[in-house]
């Protein structure tokens, strides 16, 4: 060192030496360490050449490849039949110079795992290589697939969910393609009834193999769903026209009707089927769905266990429903109904013993509508039930006048449909009403003779409870249903209307005449009262006078309905006569009505 106290070069370059050897050593033990960290990572790491062998391999890319030990030294030793797609993957990254990323399949003592792995290409020493990192994700895709399968698959009977087959028409349709196909909306008919009768279990098992029968017949392109309780959507890929479509139909229709055996039941069933075929019947998913789910009510509501196909007079019914739908709800909603009542005569006396409340539906312009347009519909709608109590509170709105006009003493008939006398939670409030209207006694409910023949609690549990508040039952249009006189003896009322199709020139048809004189032994050894409807006749009502014991009849003969609005009297429009003087007077002659004053 110089007086300057600078360093001699030689006495520095020693320092500089340890000082590398230092440095070297602490690279050697970091990459070393580096290493070891890769190594031990827990997602796998591989290095290839551009032959695509395996140049490195740590722990977990060992376990992913299910290989115990690997040699730098004999790396062509490494891939087996497995990583054969590894390595061509790798070659061709290699030759491409980007970025790419594979799903990758392994076998294993433990099943088959799935990898997701990203491969990049570098160059170290002037050497392409290849590194890859690889995820397992073997519990991540089965979550997918279950997911995807509550997605788009039913649980109960393993095709398809409505979302699926709508994505596979979709798909269809996007391609812009000539080829037709057809959506076939199926409904199994009187579903309801099966789970009702057999219970749920057998429901579902029925479920299961009517998706079951249908499958057995479709082709690798076609699609079944199930898009809610008892529908099911199939789409037909491809179809050559509505004839081919048609033929297939008739055939399924027919195995469908084959019977079912379920927990040792022999259940039967049939299906209503609707067709829209794409692309006369609709360009989406939506429309096509729609159309079919139209042709299918129209194959129901006149056959069921039919099918039909769309066309454009569907649509315009459709639309002509949904407005009578809405017209309806606002009706009952703003209470556009209002009551006419018809007498129900003593035929030797002419004295009026009751009268029947007949609901009528007073439209926007004021016109009246008879029942038959609306009650199917309020029924099919689930709107009955509020209509029904709608008449209740319009007879008692009424009734001063129904006093005044018919007298204090007569009876009130109000009709209660089938299916509602069957629920029991709706009789229990309707029968409330009746007994909170203070004059429970003058009332008569009447039902149609379904109401006693079918599996219902009428007879055991309803009727028990209208007796209670005294309240009459009468079985309204007689005859029409499916029962036979020996089911009458069953039946316990208080009254019972021959239906008008027995009435109607009785004098003439020695048939009839036999018929009803039965009906009245049967009903009179059972203490019934019988009434004949629909009476239009001098010669009908000779007939009954003269040949029967019967006592009450109702009919245009003596009276057409009449409306008490507002304290005015008012017939309603018929064909028939009408036998009450607009000011409620009776009428002199041999029609005459004389009101029954109490």
């Amino acid at each position: 060192m110089d007086g300057h106290g600078v360093s001699d070069p030689e006495d520095a370059h020693e320092p500089a030496n340890d000082s590398q050897l230092n440095g070297d050593k602490r690279a050697s033990i970091a990459i070393s360490d580096l290493h070891d960290v890769i190594s031990q990572l827990p997602i796998g790491i591989t290095v290839q050449d551009n032959q695509g062998r395996f140049l490195f391999v740590n722990e977990a890319a060992g376990r992913h490849f299910n290989l115990a030990t690997f040699s730098v030294e004999s790396p062509h030793l490494f891939p087996y039949s497995q990583l054969k797609r590894r390595q061509e993957l790798c070659v061709e990254a290699l030759r491409a110079g980007e970025a790419v990323r594979s799903e990758e399949r392994f076998g294993g003592a433990s099943g088959d795992r799935e990898f997701l792995s990203s491969h990049w290409p570098i160059t170290l020493a002037d050497r392409p290589l290849l590194l890859t990192s690889t995820i397992d994700v073997t519990t991540q895709r089965a979550r997918e697939r279950e997911l995807y399968r509550l997605a788009y698959y039913d649980e109960l009977t393993g095709v398809a969910t409505r979302r699926l087959v709508e994505r596979r028409v979709d798909e269809l349709i996007a391609r812009e393609r000539r080829e037709k196909f057809a959506l076939i909306f199926m409904d199994v008919d009187n579903f309801k009834n099966v789970n009702d009768y057999y219970g749920h279990s057998v429901g579902d098992g029925l479920l299961k193999q009517f998706a079951q029968r249908i499958g057995f017949h479709l082709g690798s392109s076609d699609l079944l769903g199930r898009i809610s309780g008892d529908e099911f959507l199939l789409l037909l890929d491809p179809v050559q026209d509505e004839s081919e479509v048609a033929g297939f139909v008739s055939s399924l229709l027919e195995r469908i009707k084959a019977p079912y055996l379920i927990d040792g039941s022999e259940v039967f069933t049939s299906a209503s089927i609707g067709v829209s075929c794409f692309p006369q019947h609709g360009r989406t998913y939506e429309a096509l769905c729609q159309n079919a789910d139209i042709a299918m009510y129209r194959a129901k509501s006149r056959t069921k266990g039919t099918f039909a196909i769309f066309d454009s007079s569907m649509e315009r019914e459709t639309a002509e429903r949904m407005r009578n739908e809405q017209a309806l709800r606002l009706a009952i909603q703003d209470r556009q109904f209002c009551c006419a009542f018809q007498a129900k005569v003593d035929i030797r006396t002419q004295e009026v013993r009751g009268v029947e409340a007949l609901v009528r539906l007073r439209n926007e312009h004021g016109i009246l509508q008879a029942p038959a347009t609306f009650i199917d519909l309020a029924t099919e709608l689930g709107l009955i039930d509020r209509l029904t109590h709608l008449v209740l509170d319009e007879i008692m709105a009424s009734i001063d006048q129904v006093n005044s006009m018919f007298g204090r003493q007569t009876s009130i008939s109000i009709n209660v449909a089938a299916k509602q006398a069957g629920n029991l939670e709706f009789m229990h409030s309707f029968a409330q009403a009746l007994d909170a209207t203070g004059c429970a006694k003058r009332f008569m409910v009447e039902v149609t003779e379904d109401a006693f023949l079918e599996k219902s609690e009428f007879q055991t549990e309803i009727l028990p409870l209208l007796r209670k508040i005294g309240v009459g039952v009468s079985i309204d249009d007689f005859g029409v249903g499916y029962s036979s006189l020996s089911a009458l003896a069953d039946i316990t009322a208080d009254e019972i209307k021959i239906d008008r199709s027995f009435i109607t020139d009785i004098h003439k048809r020695p048939r009839s005449q036999s018929i009803l004189k039965a009906i009245e032994s049967l009903s009179e050894a059972l203490g019934m009262t019988v009434v004949a409807e629909g009476i239009e006749t001098f010669e009908e009502l000779a007939y009954l006078q003269g040949a029967t014991k019967i006592r009450y009849g109702q009919g245009f003969y003596f009276a057409k309905p009449v409306l008490l609005d507002r304290g005015e009297l008012r017939t309603v429009p018929s064909d028939g006569p009408s036998r009450l003087a607009a000011d409620g007077r009776t009428l002199q002659g041999p029609r005459a009505v004389s009101a029954a004053r109490g």
